[in-house]
């Protein structure tokens, strides 16, 4: 029997499982610390989100006190309420930025509809929330057949959820939408 013929396959095992016990045990060392580094960056998540409910707590609290003072103050003059807009929210929401008071963002209503209502006095969410359907058909209508054959009946309650700031009750709705149609 030829010695080498045995020895070297057997000191090439050898080795093999000598290199994949080490490999395995680095692996492992590896697999800890990924472990402890997800573990540490799950902890800033929840840290930072126990400070944005103390935040939000604290903002409510603030917004329910101002809304006791002007409740108790005299309204001298009957004023459509002022809704503040939040565009990182919209922004966040849609993954864009939105302009107060962009027609645009009501599912259906494009550049050349958004002018038509301008051109009629509806410039702002609130107005367009206000308008009916018949007065946006009518205006739609006197623009001629191209835009005659729009549907504006979920425009004005899209333009409500805007003015609202309701950004992601909207988007979800549109995305229900076709064309801006039930």
């Amino acid at each position: 029997m030829n010695i080498p013929c045995i020895l070297i396959p057997a000191l090439v095992g050898l080795i093999c499982g000598i290199l994949g016990y080490l490999l395995g045990k680095m692996n492992s060392k590896g697999d800890d610390s990924l472990a402890l580094s997800l573990q540490a960056d799950l902890d800033a998540c929840k840290a930072n989100t126990r400070n944005l409910n103390a935040k939000i707590t604290s903002l409510e609290a603030d917004l329910a006190a101002k809304s006791k003072i002007s409740a108790s103050a005299p309204q001298s003059f009957a004023a459509a309420p002022t809704i503040l807009f939040d565009s990182a929210l919209a922004a966040t929401v849609y993954g864009k930025k939105i302009k107060e008071n962009d027609l645009k963002i009501v599912e259906g209503i494009g550049p050349k509809i958004e002018a038509l209502f301008n051109d009629a006095g509806i410039k702002t969410w609130h107005a367009l929330s206000e308008a009916t359907t018949d007065k946006l058909q009518s205006i739609l209508d006197a623009a001629g057949e191209n835009f005659a054959i729009h549907n504006p009946g979920t425009w004005p309650k899209q333009a409500l959820l805007a003015y609202q700031g309701k950004w992601q009750e909207l988007k979800d709705w549109q995305d229900a939408l076709d064309g801006g149609k039930e």
